[in-house]
């Protein structure tokens, strides 16, 4: 890294999802992406599955894409992650978001994103800093239950990083918001498995100053 990219904030970043997994830009290329995850879940369907169906079957994971893309993008979200093959014969329920920068105000006045975050883990708990890229980031862990209410059907695991972006003025943040469905009598163990997943993805994140 050059002393003038130390001098300039990242124009973005990049991740390495799981094998398996794919990506859904929610700016741009949108559709693209999901019409080519439906076309690879259709060609996975198992052998014997009824032609006739299959348009059933399209249509039904189109309906639910769409579903999980809006949530997102609800959210500020610019980029869904989430596995389109199954591991071991297993679906994960599981998903992750980057969402949008975020400028929130200093703590005072000439105080820095270490302010914030200091302030941000006191307010949540079990909020841990990570290391990430050298940046300093904060990470929260919370089981999420449902609540239809609030529009949470299902009860959920969910692991968000916080994490500033570097040399930003005014200050800016990511986040990066993880999240696994939890089902009734499933393993705890399971789901602790799918954390350390999204973890050691989140260990692969660099800035991008391209």
């Amino acid at each position: 890294m050059t002393v003038d990219e130390l001098r300039r904030p990242p124009s973005g970043f990049n991740l390495v999802p799981p094998p398996g997994w794919d990506v859904i830009p929610l700016r741009t290329g949108t559709r693209e992406a999901m019409d080519r995850i439906v076309r690879k879940a259709v060609a996975q369907l198992p052998v014997g599955f009824p032609k006739d169906d299959i348009p059933k079957a399209r249509l039904k994971l189109t309906q639910e894409m769409k579903k999980v893309v809006r949530r997102a993008g609800a959210k500020g979200g610019m980029t869904l992650y989430l596995p389109t093959e199954r591991l071991h014969g297993i679906a994960l329920p599981v998903s992750f978001v980057a969402s949008e920068p975020i400028e929130i105000p200093r703590v005072r006045p000439g105080s820095g994103p270490e302010a914030v975050l200091a302030a941000l883990a006191s307010e949540i708990p079990g909020a841990e800093t990570r290391d990430l890229d050298d940046t300093a980031a904060l990470r929260s862990e919370r089981e999420v239950p449902a609540d239809p209410e609030q529009g949470v059907d299902v009860a959920h695991r969910q692991v968000e990083y916080f994490v500033p972006v570097p040399d930003s003025t005014p200050d800016r943040y990511l986040t990066f918001s993880f999240s696994a469905l939890i089902a009734p009598g499933s393993d705890p163990a399971f789901h602790d498995t799918l954390v350390e997943l999204f973890d050691a993805v989140m260990g692969t994140f660099r800035w991008s100053y391209a």
